[in-house]
């Protein structure tokens, strides 16, 4: 047998002791394994299977613990906690898509939190903030943008942001980014960009899907997120190492009111890259706006009568079917309501404190004709004690 000798780290944990080990290789199987020099192991030259499984368990449990020694995680600093990461990769993206990515930073401290620089190391990337001053559990976004248009390839860049506690202590973090853009798909526009739709109306987008390269490259799929958005993926042309496709992206009227953020992606049959995303923004604006949208009765005493005004406002005519009230039908009373069709209707509304003291609040449901969803407000206040 060969015998190969090495000192045993010394990683200073108790019971372990600081000797120079053997390693014995059975020629048999090619097993190692270490012994002590002063092993009886080693002195009687034979060992069974069941003492070399035995003494095999024992050496990778000795490793195991050494490498948890010296692989202790890095601790963040006091600047680096309030990062929501610190490194990011966009992955492969088509040249010419609108690649943007937010890095969140809040504010964890009693302290003030001041965002005093934000720049980058490439001219690839842009970074900026929405804020710079943060005070306790606020938060900011650092939007970070590369720019697929001007660069291709793997794009490696930093954000440099620089933060100051308290006015005093200074700290810049920088976060890598890197991205790969790829030279042979192209996107025009670089996303699926709805701008402001109102509720109930839907909308559509056409984004056009260039390739060079191979001339049976494919789009195998294309998958979306959010069931409020359809796509629809058309070939164009295909020949002479070029293949272009045509897709068409719909959001339908069912769409809820707020803000989107999605995306879509593009699944190919390339080995390496197999997936292009594009990009999806816009927001979904209400049709019709009710204000105040919580409206405050402020103190009240029991069986106390008040009066208040809610005005209905919206982009065009429309009719109130009916107005209900959720909890306390009988402390309210709809003083009027118009079945005429118009833009703004303004409801009087009267309120009849209950006897019972404490807090009080009422949801109120609001239909309007040919309106599928219903609108709601609030009203609330405090009936005193007698």
């Amino acid at each position: 047998m060969c015998i190969f000798k090495f000192p045993l780290p010394k990683i200073g944990l108790d019971g372990i002791e600081k000797r120079p080990l053997e390693f014995i290789r059975w020629q048999e199987n090619c097993s190692i394994v270490a012994f002590p020099v002063n092993s009886p192991v080693r002195k009687l030259g034979v060992m069974s299977q069941s003492m070399f499984r035995t003494c095999c368990l024992s050496l990778t449990l000795l490793m195991m613990s050494s490498a948890s020694v010296f692989a202790q995680e890095k601790e963040l600093n006091w600047a680096e906690k309030m990062f929501s990461e610190l490194k990011y990769d966009f992955g492969s993206v088509a040249r010419g898509a609108d690649v943007r990515h937010d890095i969140i930073i809040t504010n964890i401290y009693k302290e003030d939190i001041e965002i005093v620089n934000v720049g980058t190391t490439c001219g690839c990337t842009a970074a900026t903030p929405d804020k710079k001053l943060l005070k306790t559990h606020e938060k900011a976004r650092i939007n970070v943008e590369m720019n697929t248009k001007k660069f291709m390839r793997q794009k490696d860049s930093n954000v440099d942001v620089t933060v100051r506690f308290n006015g005093v202590h200074t700290k810049t973090i920088r976060v890598p980014i890197s991205a790969y853009i790829r030279p042979d798909v192209v996107v025009t526009p670089g996303n699926a960009e709805f701008g402001s739709v109102e509720f109930g109306n839907g909308s559509e987008r056409t984004i056009d899907i260039s390739y060079a390269g191979r001339d049976d490259w494919t789009i195998k799929d294309v998958r979306i997120g959010n069931d409020h958005i359809k796509a629809e993926l058309k070939q164009m042309a295909r020949g002479g190492g070029q293949v272009s496709y045509q897709l068409v992206v719909r959001l339908d009227n069912s769409a809820p009111m707020g803000t989107i953020n999605d995306q879509i992606v593009l699944v190919t049959d390339d080995a390496k890259s197999l997936e292009v995303p594009i990009r999806i923004s816009g927001r979904v604006e209400p049709d019709i706006v009710i204000a105040p949208a919580s409206f405050p009765l402020g103190k009240l005493t029991p069986g106390e009568q008040k009066t208040f005004n809610v005005v209905v406002r919206g982009k065009h005519n429309f009719t109130i079917a009916g107005i209900q009230c959720d909890d306390n039908p009988d402390c309210f009373e709809v003083m009027q309501l118009s079945k005429e069709a118009k833009s703004v209707h303004v409801l009087p509304l009267r309120v009849t404190a209950p006897m019972t003291p404490g807090d009080f609040k009422e949801n109120f449901t609001l239909t309007i004709d040919g309106r599928p969803t219903p609108l709601t407000f609030t009203a609330e206040g405090l009936i005193a004690a007698n």
